[in-house]
């Protein structure tokens, strides 16, 4: 006697689609990352992006200049060549997709030109998450990255401006880095991250980068002296170097986030201000954005 199942195509046709629903709401999430110099979405958000990466989330890594003057002793093309390739092997230890695009270290401006490369970056992406500088940094690639993304942060929904960029149908949710920077206004960490699991990883995606971290940050910082001579000794010297104190506000915002015991216990922390462009999201968007706040 043959018995039928007749509800199992159905249950399994839910399934499918219950899957699919989730699969397509990961691919929303989408999120990419803007600074001035190859190197600074690493070491301003790279645990944060790590963490999106491992929960399947999609992350995009921009660098607005190329980099060609960030070092003691090379410089031009040749130096925009390594910071490059530098770049793309930090991107693989993130696990994230890194562009570098090709305007001149130490002499970025604020102009249409770039401002349209910035939009469409964005669009490219379909970005529902941007995350730059606060446009108030001793650098001016820094500033001014923090200002031409500003000047996307409406235009990128306006159909007529880049129209050979298909425009967002939705506003992104803009956000700024961390920075110590007290004026015109200090830093404020709506939303914090706790990082300390994935540090040491968001360590190793930074040791790529071995033209800045051990050649012309402790330069240009007058600490070259103590970069350890072994590269055995590179990643723990610099977990020490490039580690950011977790000040009270941030701590605060952790406590909001993840609750007064569990943030005690945060070692490593990144966080991130929610521009008063874009949309501007509650808190139950905010955990949907950031979905390692829920759990």
């Amino acid at each position: 006697m043959k018995i039928t199942f007749p509800c199992l195509s159905l249950v399994l046709l839910l399934m499918h689609a219950t899957i699919d629903v989730f699969a397509q709401e990961k691919s929303q999430i989408r999120v990419i990352m803007i600074g001035a110099h190859p190197d600074d979405c690493d070491q301003d958000g790279g645990g944060t992006a790590i963490i999106f990466a491992k929960m399947g989330y999609a992350v995009k890594f921009v660098s607005v200049t190329n980099g060609d003057a960030g070092h003691q002793t090379m410089k031009g093309t040749p130096l925009a060549k390594r910071r490059f390739a530098e770049a793309q092997e930090a991107g693989k230890r993130f696990g994230v997709t890194y562009d570098v695009l090709n305007n001149h270290d130490g002499e970025l401006l604020p102009t249409l030109e770039v401002r349209l490369q910035v939009i469409k970056k964005i669009r490219e992406w379909n970005a529902d998450v941007v995350i730059a500088p606060r446009p108030n940094d001793y650098h001016p690639d820094h500033r001014y990255t923090g200002v031409l993304v500003q000047d996307a942060a409406y235009l990128v929904a306006v159909p007529n401006v880049a129209p050979e960029t298909p425009a967002l149908k939705k506003n992104p949710v803009f956000l700024y880095f961390q920075d110590g920077f007290q004026k015109p206004s200090p830093f404020r960490p709506d939303i914090a991250i706790d990082i300390t699991a994935v540090y040491a990883q968001k360590v190793h995606a930074m040791d790529a980068h071995e033209s800045q971290m051990y050649e012309w940050l402790p330069w240009i910082g007058h600490y070259l002296e103590q970069v350890p001579a072994n590269k055995g000794d590179h990643e723990k010297w610099l977990a020490k170097t490039r580690a950011v104190q977790i000040i009270p506000a941030v701590r605060q915002s952790l406590e909001k986030w993840y609750g007064k015991d569990k943030a005690a216990t945060v070692q490593h922390a990144e966080a991130f201000e929610i521009c008063e462009y874009g949309a501007q999201p509650n808190d139950d968007e905010k955990k949907r954005l950031f979905p390692m706040l829920a759990q």
